[in-house]
């Protein structure tokens, strides 16, 4: 019976599946690293990407804070013209009431009463004055009391004069002015009621 050998061959196929190994192994190494290279070089450059658009976002917040703070100062500014506005309108309605104020100081004064001198500090108004008789002082008092311009009089003294050129008894008194200015931004209503009244 004839006997083969097969110990070449079977070596043969060992070195062919060793090298095929061989092969399968160097081509899956370098698969992997080139997917690794891919997925690094597309990792980068979503990194890049984003850096480039937090780079972006910054300078449009540093832009926007710098337009924020401009308008919180046009607001500030905004805000004291309007109150410098408002108290020059305020200013330009109370001109008229120094006319108002006179005027109805001549229609509260009651026949007999004199003033020698007349002060003002603020709103508190100071009346020196000669009257015949203190009945007239009172009559100028109750006036004031109820006058559209005037409040709040307040007798400060009263003296009877013997000897002097002018008989009767000075007087010192004290009043409010009454501002008009809210009820009537252009100072017609005061004076109309004014007119009204007439004088005492």
């Amino acid at each position: 019976m004839p006997r083969i050998n097969l110990l070449p061959w079977r070596e043969e196929q060992r070195k062919e599946r060793k090298l095929a190994f061989g092969v399968a192994i160097g081509g899956a190494t370098l698969a992997a690293l080139v997917a690794m290279g891919a997925t690094y070089m597309m990792f980068g450059s979503m990194i890049d990407a984003q850096d480039a658009r937090n780079e972006r976002l910054r300078e449009e917040i540093k832009l926007l804070d710098k337009q924020i703070e401009e308008i919180n100062n046009l607001e500030s500014s905004k805000q004291k013209f309007i109150a410098r506005m408002e108290i020059i309108e305020k200013l330009q309605r109370s001109r008229p009431e120094i006319v108002h104020l006179f005027d109805e100081i001549v229609r509260q004064l009651p026949e007999g009463v004199y003033l020698t001198g007349v002060k003002q500090t603020d709103k508190r108004l100071k009346f020196d004055g000669i009257a015949q008789s203190s009945t007239r002082v009172s009559t100028f008092m109750r006036n004031i009391g109820g006058s559209e311009w005037l409040r709040n009089p307040e007798l400060e003294v009263i003296q009877v004069q013997n000897g002097q050129a002018v008989s009767g008894s000075s007087f010192t008194l004290f009043a409010e002015q009454v501002s008009n200015v809210g009820n009537d931004a252009d100072g017609k209503k005061a004076p109309g009621k004014l007119a009204s009244r007439g004088a005492p």
